[in-house]
């Protein structure tokens, strides 16, 4: 991987809503039994609106009911889970291939 995609990758990281994030289950005559991504942890209330706010939301996988959109593989909790963990995963690798290259590069001169 070179320099410019880490770069790419550090500027869509950068660019993205801050994190940690997690996944949440929100339920109401909008959301329907949505799964969420937002800034703020899951209560396990499945909670309505107004009981959450829509401005806490990062993303949305769109499994509602009725569905309008549909996971043909049914794992949108696990999707939603796997979007969550990279938020903090993908810059920490980013920052691991620069040392991992850096020592590499230290250890040839």
């Amino acid at each position: 991987m070179g320099e410019g995609e880490l770069e790419e990758i550090d500027e869509l990281c950068s660019a993205a809503t801050p994190g940690p994030w997690f996944v949440r289950t929100l339920d109401d005559d909008h959301a329907m039994n949505l799964v969420a991504v937002s800034t703020v942890p899951d209560t396990g209330r499945s909670e309505r609106w107004p009981d959450f706010d829509h401005r806490e939301i990062v993303a949305a996988t769109l499994v509602q009911h009725p569905r309008y959109v549909d996971a043909g593989d049914e794992r949108w909790d696990e999707n939603a889970a796997f979007i969550a963990m990279a938020r903090e995963a993908v810059p920490r690798l980013v920052d691991e291939v620069r040392r991992l290259r850096d020592a590499l590069a230290e250890k040839g001169t």
